[in-house]
């Protein structure tokens, strides 16, 4: 029955699922369509939010931008590439490979969630190469839905946020918390620990039990996954060409960047930023490479993969902008959604409702800073007058933004452009990793709070 239900959501999904720029046409025009009414505002209102808000993602563009293409060329290091193949040599059977890609991608994603974003893809990819009896869809599917814990790991962008009193926390929570929530509210408090391990014991065998049958397997062939060679084999004879393949220039460069890391870590502790992250794999990257030539030509080809972040990133902001675009009294569509859950909620029914409205924001407002400044207003005021604990508000919403990604092509460029997939090939699994998250998470904040 439930193998029976998974091939029906993967061929539903890939029926109707259309490219995730379509996908994202789509929802720009539900919300233009959909925010007029809902605050009273016109037409060239929402044009008018669409285009202010459109170019508002550009720094957070670059940066996922060199999340594929540094976290690519890194891979394709040779000492890189030797240890994930290693590791992708341990699992013998399709359970094995689909059990190890989900485990090490939660935990990667639950410390750092760039980190874990490319680790995962790259090493289901590594395997696919070795096992060709793995279905390649469910094993990039499964590597990307380790990505539904990141909110509540260590690099959750909200939780850290409430840990540290300043003006923009004031801002965003609108005055109603008045001094920081530490992380044993938030990120290690008992309820938040319970769910993370509920999903990563759940989800690998969920996963496992998604595998089709060897006669419905797509596999690939692991010709078509193999990178193209991107070692210099030309023996340098002018200044140029010997600069091009100097082995020196590489470690100078790299030894700056590992220097500035170390005294990052020093100054900040493990504070795994995005910057930091991509520092990190382009400093490692050059150096692993060994000439500047080779990784020239290693970022060159993990490059190919960024098309669909680049095309599409600048109308998820504009989406964003017409979502969160008030009319004159300070309504917006996102506020719409997010003020209908807490006029029924509960103190008990609280969290989940924060959950599930951060859910449904999240397929419009798909960054967890805009997310945050946008409900946060909202929902953490409402929290203090209900007498619901700020740090649980804060995460309620925390594990909204992070749930529905697994059904938001947003965030899945990077992985798919790794992998070298649609959005419709792994959607339809993901489908089923929502379902069960949806209900760990719904029942943890219901009855674990």
């Amino acid at each position: 029955m439930f193998k029976k239900f998974t091939n029906a959501s993967v061929t539903l999904v890939q029926r109707y699922l259309p490219d995730p720029f379509i996908f994202c046409i789509i929802l720009t025009i539900i919300v233009f369509l959909g925010a007029m009414p809902a605050t009273g505002q016109g037409p060239l209102d929402m044009v008018k939010h669409w285009g202010s808000g459109a170019w508002g993602l550009l720094a957070f563009s670059m940066q996922m931008v060199l999340v594929l293409v540094t976290g690519s060329a890194f891979a394709t290091a040779p000492i890189i590439s030797k240890g994930l193949q290693k590791i992708a040599s341990i699992p013998k059977t399709p359970t094995q490979a689909i059990v190890i890609t989900s485990v090490v991608s939660l935990i990667t994603c639950w410390i750092n969630w760039g980190f874990g974003l490319i680790v995962g893809a790259l090493l289901a990819k590594e395997i696919a190469k070795k096992l060709p009896t793995v279905d390649y869809r469910l094993i990039i599917a499964t590597a990307y839905s380790g990505f539904v814990v990141w909110h509540a790991g260590l690099s959750g962008s909200i939780p850290l946020a409430m840990a540290t009193l300043d003006e923009s926390l004031k801002k965003v929570t609108a005055g109603s918390v008045t001094e920081a929530v530490p992380i044993t509210d938030t990120i290690f408090s008992m309820y938040n620990i319970i769910i993370c391990l509920a999903i990563l014991v759940i989800f690998p065998i969920v996963c496992a039990k998604m595998h089709p049958s060897p006669e419905d397997t797509v596999s690939i062939d692991p010709k078509l996954l193999e990178d193209d060679n991107i070692r210099s084999e030309v023996k340098p004879s002018t200044p140029a060409e010997k600069m091009e393949h100097s082995r020196l220039l590489s470690l100078i460069i790299g030894a700056i960047g590992l220097v500035y890391i170390f005294f990052f870590f020093a100054k900040n502790g493990f504070n795994l930023n995005l910057n930091i992250v991509n520092t990190i794999f382009l400093i490692l990257g050059i150096i692993l490479h060994g000439t500047p030539l080779n990784y020239v030509k290693a970022v060159e080809e993990a490059a190919k993969g960024a098309a669909g972040i680049i095309l599409q990133f600048p109308f998820y902001a504009g989406i964003m902008g017409m979502m969160t675009g008030a009319n004159a009294d300070g309504v917006s569509l996102a506020s719409v959604i997010s003020n209908f859950f807490v006029n029924i909620a509960t103190v008990r029914t609280f969290p989940l409702f924060s959950f599930w409205s951060a859910g449904i924001v999240n397929f419009f407002v798909p960054s967890g800073g805009g997310q945050w400044s946008v409900q946060g207003p909202i929902m953490l005021p409402a929290a203090r007058e209900l007498g619901v604990n700020p740090g649980l508000a804060a995460m309620s919403i925390a594990w909204g933004d992070a749930w529905t990604n697994l059904l938001q092509p947003f965030w899945a460029l990077p992985a798919l452009g790794l992998a070298k997939l649609g959005a419709r090939d792994i959607m339809g699994y993901c489908v089923i990793t929502l379902l069960v998250s949806g209900i760990i998470i719904s029942g943890g904040l219901l009855l674990l709070v």
